[in-house]
């Protein structure tokens, strides 16, 4: 079999006015459908981070994909996953937009795409082709974000409503766990004062009580003493299989709240993808003890295969392992529950932002992807178990034209809707 078809598709969704330490999400997300299609008319899919640059960037790969075996082509392709030199942490850059982890992010999604041809082929789901699937289902967790008035795009339904205080975060909370069946909470902090994020987190151990796990992330808003002081105060919230993720910046900064903590007699675990996107990473934070949980992501670690290599690392050297998540539709989230499911020492549940995404933008067959208490089931069907609807794709085509959004801008979108000065610090507080 080779390949004889690469199709690439801008499109636009959708995107909620969500806060984090980045600034403001702005009212569309973008993202890249692949379609690698073989001689015999086969077709494999894959979604990847948007905008005019990766488009581009998938342009230019196209002489070493057409022509190519979908079986070898990732092997000729497997320099890229090492990126290029320099800072591949999210420390300053959004996700998405730091160009040293841009070919991994690229061949991550020839990769997923080669998967989902190859699984085509021969009849099994992507997760039955790398060795077998360890779980059925993959638990995920609910990313609770504070927000403003609005649901995105200019005209959506704003189905949360606004949550800037610790009872909207409840309320909101209480929403997603209703309609998803979620049985862990995700807070996006770093965005409004720590005593309020405290606050938040306390009222919503108070609504869930201690069986539901909670997580925290101020995406490395807080100085080293501030982590140290909020993870103090919330020692009994984040026990059990909760944890704060990312709280200073760096893995200088990490290692110095866990000496911190440790000091105070608290193992709250720490977890970061910001600080660790890649296996270069590992030895120092190991070296340092500045991260006990990694959360990977398929999409910027390089591929599905790369997370099932981080989940034998991290058994090894006893390190927890979860998944980060980002605006993303359908066949974003099943690449990540195949991955996951793949990924046999996976002990944290799941990221995921797709409450976030509306039925609208939804690019696969039948639109949004089930979720059953909280997790999404592998389906009995090969590839990635989904098809793309091409009268909703071109939906999508057709508003990514019609926008002025070309990349992703969290900084300028606060600038233009919440304070004119508005810039990003690290450490804010």
């Amino acid at each position: 079999m080779r390949i004889a078809g690469y199709r690439i598709h801008s499109i636009a969704m959708s995107d909620p006015p969500l806060r984090s330490s980045y600034g403001l999400h702005a009212p569309f997300a973008l993202r890249t459908i692949l379609e690698l299609e073989g001689d015999d008319g086969i077709i494999g899919i894959s979604e990847a981070h948007g905008g005019d640059a990766n488009a581009a960037m998938f342009e230019a790969l196209r002489p070493r994909i057409i022509g190519a075996n979908p079986y070898r082509l990732c092997g000729s392709l497997l320099s890229m996953v090492d990126g290029a030199a320099g800072d591949r942490s999210q420390t300053h850059l959004v996700p998405g937009e730091n160009p040293h982890d841009a070919t991994a992010r690229l061949f991550s999604a020839i990769e997923i795409a080669c998967l989902d041809l190859i699984g085509r082929t021969v009849g099994q789901p992507v997760c039955d082709l790398l060795g077998g699937r360890v779980r059925d289902a993959v638990p995920f967790s609910a990313y609770l974000f504070y927000k403003h008035a609005g649901g995105g795009g200019g005209a959506e339904p704003d189905e949360y409503g606004e949550c800037l205080t610790p009872e909207a975060m409840v309320r909101q909370a209480r929403q997603m766990v209703g309609t998803y069946g979620f049985q862990s909470l995700k807070l996006k902090a770093g965005v409004l004062d720590p005593d309020v994020e405290i606050e938040t987190i306390r009222q919503l151990r108070g609504a869930f009580g201690p069986t539901v796990p909670l997580r925290i992330d101020p995406n490395c808003a807080w100085s080293v003493e501030t982590s140290i002081r909020v993870g103090r105060e919330l020692a009994e919230e984040l026990s059990g299989e909760g944890y704060l993720e990312d709280p200073a910046p760096g893995l200088d900064g990490m290692a110095a709240v866990r000496r911190g903590l440790l000091d105070a007699g608290i193992a709250t675990p720490l977890a970061s993808n910001v600080a660790i996107t890649s296996f270069s990473d590992i030895p120092e934070a190991l070296k340092q003890d500045a991260v006990q949980i990694v959360l990977c992501d398929p999409h910027y670690w390089g591929g599905i295969r790369q997370v099932q290599h981080l989940s034998r690392l991290c058994h090894t050297f006893r390190l927890g392992l979860s998944m980060h998540s980002n605006s993303h539709l359908g066949v974003s989230l099943m690449a990540m529950a195949h991955a996951a499911a793949a990924a046999p020492y996976l002990s944290y549940a799941c990221d995921t932002h797709y409450p976030w995404q509306t039925d609208r933008d939804e690019v696969v067959q039948g639109g949004r992807v089930p979720f059953t208490n909280g997790a999404v089931r592998i389906p009995d069907r090969p590839g990635l178990g989904v098809d793309l609807d091409y009268d909703r794709l071109a939906r999508g085509r057709e508003r990514y034209a019609s926008i002025p959004f070309r990349k992703r801008d969290d900084a300028e979108e606060m600038r233009k809707h919440v304070d004119r000065d508005w810039r990003r610090v690290v450490p804010r507080w």
